[in-house]
This record gives C-alpha cells, structure tokens and sequence, in this order.
C-alpha cells in the first residue's frame, strides 16, 4: 500500500502563522499543474508495484485550481499508477471555496473526502491569522458538505493564541461537536521564522505565545471531543469510529509515498527526498529533465528516530520489539535507563510491547521524542 500527496501551491493571501511553500500569485498555475503530470510520469515507478490507497491534494488551496486542471493530475495519476478500490482521495478547501456544485464537480471527479481549513468559528480570531474567509462562510461550508455526495470530511482548528480564551475555545469545539463532524485536526499554534506572525511578535504588534495557554486548550479538546464520542488517535487528530484520515497514517506508520509538485516530500522505505521549493524553478526542471528534487538516504539511526518522532504521537505507540531490533545491546541499555525515568515521571506508560504517552506525556510529545533518540 502506498499513497500520492499533490502539493498544490497557490494561494489568495497569506496567513500570519504559515510557514508552508506557496505563492499568492496564480500567474503560473497552469505551468505547474503541467509540471506535476510529467513528475507523476517521470515518477510513476518510484512506490514499484505498490497498490495506491491514499491520494491527497494539498497546500497552499488546492481548490483555487480549476476542476480540468484537477482532472488531469487525478487522470495521469490513474494511467501510470494502480489505484485500490477503496482509495481515499481527499482536497484541501477553504470554506469561500465551497458550493454545492463544485463539491458534487469533485464527488464526480473522485474526490470522496474534503479537509476544511476553517481554523475558527470567530471571526476576530480569522482576522488575527489573516483568513481569507468568515465564520458565517465556514458554517456554511459545513451544512453544504453535509447535504453533498462526500459524506467524509475533516476541518482544522488552532488554539494556543492571545486572542482565544479558554471559553472561547470551548465555543469553537462545541460548534464543531454540534455539526457531528467526522474528523477534528487540532492544531497549536507555533511561531516559525520569517512568517508574518513571527515580525509582529518580534516588532511587540501582537503578543507572545503562552505554552501554559496551549497546553491547557489542547486538555480541554481532548477532554470534550473523548467525552463526545472522538477517538484521540494522534496528538493532534481526532475522528468519529471509521473516519480516521488514512493518508495521515501512511506518514506516522512509514507506509510509501511519493510527493508530486514543488516542495512536496517523498518516502519508499529507505530514502526521503524533497523537490525544489520556488514554483518556476521546480517547472524549469522539470521540463528540462534536470533533477529537481534533493535525496537522502536514511542511516539505522535516522529510521529510528523518525519512527520514534512519529510513532510516539499515535495511539498505537512504539513498539519495543521494531526499536530493539535497530539498537546494539550499549544501545537499548541507554533507551531502557530513559524509558524508565519517563515512566517514573509519568510521561509514558507500557501496554505488552507498546510504549505510550501518557496525557500529561502528550504535553511534552517533541522533547520526550528528542531523549529517545539515538544520538
């Protein structure tokens, strides 16, 4: 099994938060679009034989393309590789995106999941991030997938900002609670360099983040989504009984997966690669047959520790056996001595061969990661 990412990378304007590659000019989109369906042919033997089980397009706004242009990536996606019968084939959305036709236009097209990037359902938390759309345009979004042909969709929020209190917060999950969504990603918000949000903080326009903040509204998401009938099943995702995201899993279970358009990253079990980031330099090679994306190989160590980042996240934990399996005996003597002071700090707990974070471990995900480490 396997999955297809397509990054599309295009926007209307720019979020205070982002940090992902895209451009807010669409001069070029057809160019690219004509870019990922030769890197699709020029790739089509990189996953071998694997059946394909998950095609994502993403972003940047996927739904800004025209539905031609999606048609011909989803087509030259069908011609060069074998798909499964049940694939999940997922677009980003913003809500001013959605109507009902142009979601059945999707449905049509083979698109049999949406991911709404709603964020919030306040509007003066969308104009802190620079939003492109408005709570009434979400809640509309939102009762328009409800009555369409894609009866599997998922929608992000973020919490851990100044301008969201813990009531406010509340309010946000209790709307998506009172929609029945299937699937709730719930993300922290965090300062990456060169983004907007990072000069504002850096010039004193908007306040810092608060990590007590963040911490305490990711408890309360988890607490009143569990209490709510979600399964908690990574950090930061959240599902109704069989809506988990399976292209999400391929990432935290090491499944193959190739990334088409510029910036999109790539997995096949021993290497990782990832394509050049600007839009007209990824099309220039492109064209020209040059190589356009940067491959690494992956050492013992850095497969540990990947799966050790990823696994660790996921209500399936870490299994001792595959660990040990990769670790001389200095090795797991050291990983034990770590184990077991995290244990006696609460932060994991042990299930037979898994190793699993604990709520208050779940706080502390990215270092308790780092001290598993092989070094």
């Amino acid at each position: 099994m396997a999955g297809i990412y397509v990054h599309i990378p295009f926007c209307l304007q720019s979020c205070h938060y982002c940090d992902f590659h895209f451009s807010t000019s669409l001069k070029t989109k057809k160019r690219v679009v004509n870019a990922i369906n030769q890197e699709l042919v020029i790739q089509k033997n990189y996953l071998q034989e694997d059946l394909i089980q998950t095609i994502y397009f993403g972003g940047g706004t996927p739904s800004l393309i025209d539905l031609e242009s999606i048609g011909s990536v989803l087509q030259t996606i069908r011609s060069n590789f074998k798909l499964s019968q049940s694939v999940e084939c997922t677009i980003e959305a913003n809500p001013d995106d959605i109507n009902r036709q142009i979601v059945e236009d999707w449905y049509s097209l083979g698109f049999n999941r949406v991911s709404l990037g709603v964020q919030s359902f306040r509007n003066k938390d969308l104009n802190y991030m620079n939003r492109s759309h408005t709570n009434d345009q979400s809640l509309k979004a939102i009762r328009c997938l409800r009555e369409s042909s894609i009866h599997d969709f998922s929608i992000d929020l973020i919490y851990g900002y100044p301008v969201l209190d813990n009531q406010s917060w509340i309010n946000n999950l209790q709307t998506a609670i009172k929609f029945d969504i299937p699937h709730i990603s719930s993300y922290c918000m965090t300062v990456e360099k060169q983004t907007p949000l990072y000069f504002y903080i850096k010039n004193k326009k908007y306040k810092a983040l608060n990590s007590k903040t963040g911490q305490e509204q990711f408890l309360i998401a988890r607490h009143l989504l569990i209490n709510n009938g979600y399964q908690h099943y990574e950090i930061s995702n959240f599902s109704k009984n069989g809506h988990e995201s399976k292209h999400n899993q391929n990432y935290w279970n090491k499944t193959n997966y190739l990334g088409v358009g510029p910036s999109a990253h790539s997995f096949n079990g021993y290497s990782r690669q990832w394509n050049v980031k600007n839009n007209v330099s990824y099309c220039n090679k492109v064209e020209s047959g040059d190589t356009f994306y940067t491959r690494e190989l992956l050492s013992r160590k850095n497969t540990l520790n990947e799966y050790i980042l990823t696994r660790i996240r996921t209500s399936r934990g870490i299994s001792k056996k595959y660990v040990y399996a990769l670790m001389n005996s200095l090795e797991r003597d050291s990983f034990d001595l770590e184990l077991s002071r995290l244990a006696n700090q609460k932060l994991v707990k042990f299930d037979n061969d898994k190793i699993l974070l604990t709520e208050k471990g779940m706080l502390f995900a990215d270092s308790i990661s780092e001290n598993l480490f092989l070094i």
